[in-house]
């Protein structure tokens, strides 16, 4: 059964068939939709996070699709469990966090110059969409007040409280444009209720995972009449047969998804490297008990105390997680270096492995544009 349960996860991940949700722009997008979210990272030891979990997803991806998703109306960004890129479909269920910002209930956005956040909006409504450095011409100091003070707590919170939508990116520096430019006509804006806003957070968990637990529907939400509704959710899914609850004494009851269970497909081995942040690994707990796989990214301990190396990488193979790998893209020089390879499981056949490994680290390398690979730690392990 635990094969099974590992085999639908992965599915419903679009880490089985690189052809599930199409291909280029279309494949973008529809990966996202399935999806629910795609988290944006800043860290670029290789391609950031929302990249390398697209490009292992589908053929023929390229970072420029975002942008033009985004041009296009079909995504937006806004914060899921983190900073995310979602379906503009759901734009509605972010309508509640936007109307908490903006009432002053998330401590994380209090004290912000109004006056401040007004001048803002009618430089944008003026000018048209802006960078933070727009905003801040005229001032050439060092740590200026703009980006290291009010002006930039200013546009962050008009972010966050539905005034003002990121329009696109370069790099990670963001382009801001008011809201009502940015968003489709006759997109629903009406705000869920509680029993919706439940239903969503189900519905995007079941359709993107097919198998997970209580804790996993709640991730990082929290408050009682939430769980109350999530609880009612839950239950008639369950009476009307859309989902079973599996016992197990050792571990929290796992749900799964009735009719896709009994359409797990068969998984080749197949090698994927995948980000820290991919859709797969976010849930930690889930990840130990049904992958029996237990990560921690080390980027944010101190280096003392790293095991696996300041970005190591999870690598899957087949329906499970076998290692941890530790990259660096060297963009100036265009080589991808290998720092360190750890391998778990003693049953791994070496013989197929690292040759797989090899050329998904070569696929990996030239997505990073680092097409010269130093690998000589793979090689290592085979001799």
């Amino acid at each position: 059964m635990t094969s099974q349960l590992r085999r639908l996860a992965l599915s419903r991940q679009g880490l089985v068939s690189q052809q599930q949700f199409g291909a280029g722009l279309s494949g973008t997008r529809s990966a996202i939709e399935h999806l629910g979210y795609v988290q944006i990272d800043t860290l670029s030891v290789v391609e950031r996070a929302h990249h390398h979990v697209l490009w292992n997803r589908m053929p023929g991806y390229n970072p420029a699709h975002l942008n033009q998703l985004i041009s296009e109306q079909h995504i937006f960004e806004y914060w899921y469990h983190a900073a995310s890129y979602l379906p503009m479909r759901d734009y509605r269920y972010a309508l509640p966090n936007m109307t908490s910002i903006r009432n002053g209930e998330n401590r994380y956005y209090t004290n912000i110059d109004k006056r401040l956040m007004k001048d803002v909006l009618a430089r944008v409504n003026a000018e048209g969409a802006l960078r933070l450095r727009d905003l801040d011409k005229g001032n050439k100091g060092k740590g200026n007040w703009w980006s290291m003070g009010p002006g930039k707590r200013a546009l962050e919170k008009l972010f966050m409280q539905g005034d003002l939508m990121v329009c696109e990116r370069n790099g990670m520096e963001k382009v801001y444009d008011l809201t009502e430019r940015c968003l489709p006509e006759g997109i629903d804006l009406s705000v869920p209720t509680l029993s919706e806003y439940a239903s969503y957070l189900f519905d995007t968990t079941l359709r993107a995972h097919g198998v997970f637990t209580w804790k996993q529907l709640l991730h990082l939400k929290t408050g009682k009449p939430l769980r109350d509704a999530m609880r009612k959710v839950l239950d008639e899914r369950i009476e009307a047969g859309v989902v079973k609850a599996l016992g197990n004494a050792d571990a929290p009851t796992t749900y799964v998804d009735i009719k896709a269970l009994e359409q797990a497909p068969v998984i080749e081995d197949a090698l994927k490297v995948l980000s820290p942040f991919d859709n797969v690994l976010i849930h930690r707990d889930r990840l130990s008990s049904l992958f029996e796989f237990d990560y921690r990214i080390e980027c944010y301990i101190p280096a003392s105390k790293r095991v696996f190396g300041y970005f190591c990488l999870p690598i899957l193979y087949g329906d499970k997680f076998v290692g941890r790998i530790d990259c660096k893209a060297h963009r100036a020089d265009q080589r991808f270096e290998v720092l360190s390879l750890s391998l778990e499981g003693s049953k791994l056949d070496r013989d197929q492995f690292l040759p797989a490994l090899s050329d998904e680290l070569q696929r990996f390398a030239d997505f990073n544009k680092c097409p010269l690979l130093d690998a000589s730690v793979v090689a290592a392990e085979g001799e």
